[in-house]
């Protein structure tokens, strides 16, 4: 292994690259650590004293690095960029135009990406617009007000500042793309909640182990091997595929023949990825945001529905039965939702058909169609169901056990997910230059 990394360093390119991320790394986490302008940081340092965020909340506390709750400039952190690119996608489903922009390949995909950039600065604009008023009034801080001076133009500066942060944060992302190792939206939020996982671990630590707690060391022993499982299940699940075997038809063309080769489509039990999760998190983010605005004298009925979301829902849910039971259903369904977008059947075989294969034992056409949506369905139902179990595993864990947990299941499996890719990718480097990689 130590040769391995003594490798990486060896070819100058690799090395480059895998530097220049590394400082990238640096600068977010920087910019992380810097508040906007007009916050009060008696009022921030008090509310790191104090709150320990769960629920929907804490997963975009931990998405974001921790700055959320510092109130930096980078408190939005990547989200309303991975919102706005789920949004084109969506859109390219029901819009023509922007289906044929993505089937022309590296000039539309150009295209698409300069509308998502527009689109998360306007997502950037309305979050950024909706935290402040909440930091403001102390509905998401337990009362403390992050912003002790609240007009016009101090809400302005600060919208700006926050949006100018995410912007800042889409351009280092694809600057680790075009100069890096890895895709690099993926590896800002990989850092992210790389960099709490400490905080998480010392948190589970004074709950069991430095509390003094009876049966303290029992129970650390078990989240830690939570932990492992998790570990091993999702490098297991991400990388296990069903192989669906294509075969072409020989062709004579003159004095050659063409075809006769055998194929396969590979799809991969956890088709759409953390997508689901990201889905889940935005519908239950909705009624807490429409929640926190609510004032505290505006009938029973209603202050009575904001403290019921803010208990089931919002940022004292993590351990709630309805919050868990809620994120595993929505899971199961948007995965279901999203597998469908991205891999259609009918069109798949139509393909197939074009391009002159078949599936041995299957007719081509409508079958074909039939033969691969019912193998999608049934290895949708297993990822969907793994995806949402690895998502709700900790909460139930700290539920049983009565311990903070600062992360969350689809936290590890992001990190697992982004460093098995940016290991592929340091493996081609090596590998092309005949040097052992970490996988072979």
């Amino acid at each position: 292994m130590l040769s391995i990394y003594r490798n990486m360093f060896k070819i100058a390119d690799l090395r480059g690259k895998i530097l220049f991320t590394l400082f990238i790394f640096a600068v977010y986490r920087l910019g992380g650590a810097i508040p906007v302008p007009g916050v009060s940081l008696s009022a921030v340092q008090e509310l790191g004293q104090s709150q320990q965020q769960a629920g929907i909340l804490g997963l975009l506390n931990l998405f974001s690095g921790g700055a959320l709750e510092r109130f930096s400039v980078f408190s939005l952190g990547i989200m309303p960029y991975i919102t706005a690119a789920i949004i084109m996608q969506l859109l390219a489903v029901v819009i023509p135009k922007l289906q044929a922009l993505q089937d022309e390949g590296e000039t539309g995909q150009k295209v698409i990406t300069q509308w998502t950039r527009y689109i998360t600065v306007v997502l950037a604009l309305l979050q950024s617009t909706g935290l402040t008023f909440l930091f403001s009034r102390g509905t998401l801080t337990q009362g403390i007000s992050l912003i002790p001076v609240y007009t016009p133009a101090r809400v302005a500066l600060i919208v700006l500042t926050m949006t100018a942060g995410t912007a800042f944060i889409m351009w280092l992302g694809e600057l680790i793309t075009e100069r890096g190792v890895g895709n690099g939206m993926s590896l800002i939020i990989f850092i992210a909640i790389a960099s709490r996982l400490p905080a998480s671990f010392s948190q589970i630590w004074a709950g069991t182990l430095g509390s003094n707690r009876p049966g303290g060391a029992s129970i650390f022993t078990v989240f830690m091997l939570v932990f492992l499982v998790l570990i091993v299940g999702i490098i297991y699940v991400e990388q296990g595929q069903r192989r669906i075997p294509i075969q072409f038809a020989k062709r004579v063309r003159g004095r050659r023949v063409l075809g006769g080769q055998s194929t396969y489509i590979p799809l991969k039990v956890n088709t759409a990825g953390v997508i689901p999760v990201i889905f889940a998190t935005s519908v239950m983010y909705f009624p807490v945001l429409i929640a926190t605005a609510i004032p505290a004298d505006k009938g029973v009925f209603l202050v009575s529905l904001r403290n019921w979301i803010s208990v089931n829902i919002g940022n004292s849910a993590g351990t709630s039965t309805f919050y868990i039971i809620l994120l595993f259903v929505l899971i199961i369904f948007f995965t279901y939702f999203y597998t469908a977008i991205q891999f259609d059947p009918v069109r798949q075989a139509e393909l197939i058909q074009r391009q002159g294969g078949f599936i041995p034992g299957v007719r081509p056409g409508s079958q074909t169609a039939k033969h691969l949506g019912h193998i999608l369905n049934r290895i949708t139902l297993s990822g969907s169901l793994f995806l949402a179990i690895v998502s709700v595993l900790p909460a139930i864990a700290s539920a049983i056990f009565n311990v903070h947990v600062g992360f969350s299941g689809v936290s590890i499996l992001i990190v697992v997910g982004v460093a098995l890719e940016t290991m592929k990718q340091i493996e081609s480097q090596l590998t092309m230059r005949n040097y052992e990689g970490f996988l072979t």
